[in-house]
């Protein structure tokens, strides 16, 4: 699921209002409202930011720079989301640039002290890329109410590098920067755990893997786009239209044979 520089640079271009080169590893920074992603976000990349608008919305759009290691990174700093099954613009566009961007690495802030609420999003990130860093953020305000994560054991769960942070106090940021290295250069490869659904879902998906195999191109995820298809998420099926050039109706023919069977 890569794409090529060349389009990369204009997909970010045209697309999302976002100019990147190719000597730019980029980053996407993800998490739920209020679990002090904007703050990691100032930390890594200070005085090195530019604002605005995503393209055709009024929703703030932050980017940012940083280097370590002699290698210059690009920050992205998504609108804060609950879920990627989009029922709000902030979520339509932290989804379709999670899914469509190709980031390098996408870092998901948790909020350490509301692990199982959290981890929906990155569990619903881990369907679309596997260069995820998980950042367990405010465990400073964990350890006030007494909560202990076992994170060498939570990252063994996950299958992606798990850093623990205290951004406002400035702790692990340096380790983030390594990890962020890490993945970005290959030298570490996330294997992030997947959901298994019902056995229904499981074989619908089974059924429509090979279709959209097809026109995946290699830079999208099938799963991700077969579990859409079969939830009939027309918001999504828009963005992917647009994304491939295709009819949508062609979609909603594959959703159409779907039901009938």
């Amino acid at each position: 699921m890569i794409l090529s520089a060349e389009k990369k640079n204009i997909l970010w271009q045209n697309f999302l209002g976002i100019p990147i080169t190719n000597n730019q590893f980029s980053v996407a920074l993800a998490g739920n409202p209020n679990v002090g992603k904007s703050t990691i976000f100032n930390a890594l990349t200070g005085l090195h930011q530019h604002t605005g608008n995503w393209p055709g919305k009024t929703v703030d759009n932050a980017q940012g720079s940083f280097q370590h290691q002699k290698k210059i990174f690009l920050m992205v700093d998504l609108p804060g989301t609950y879920s990627l099954l989009a029922h709000t613009v902030e979520e339509q566009i932290a989804r379709d640039f999670l899914c469509f961007a190709n980031p390098d690495v996408t870092v998901v802030v948790l909020d350490a002290t509301s692990l199982e609420r959290n981890l929906n999003l990155a569990l619903q990130v881990f369907e679309i890329t596997p260069k995820v860093i998980v950042c367990l953020n405010l465990m400073d305000e964990a350890a006030k109410k007494d909560l202990f994560i076992d994170v060498p054991s939570l990252e063994r769960e996950l299958g992606v590098p798990v850093v623990a942070t205290a951004a406002r106090q400035g702790k692990g940021l340096a380790e983030l920067r390594k990890k962020i290295f890490q993945v970005a250069t290959g030298s570490v490869h996330p294997s992030p755990r997947q959901i298994i659904y019902s056995s229904d879902v499981e074989s619908a998906l089974k059924e429509l893997l090979p279709l959209v195999e097809n026109i995946s191109n290699n830079t999208l995820s099938p799963r991700w786009i077969a579990l859409r298809l079969l939830d009939g998420d027309q918001s999504f099926l828009k963005s992917l239209s647009n994304y491939l050039d295709i009819d949508q109706t062609s979609f909603q023919d594959w959703e159409v044979s779907k039901c009938a069977q």
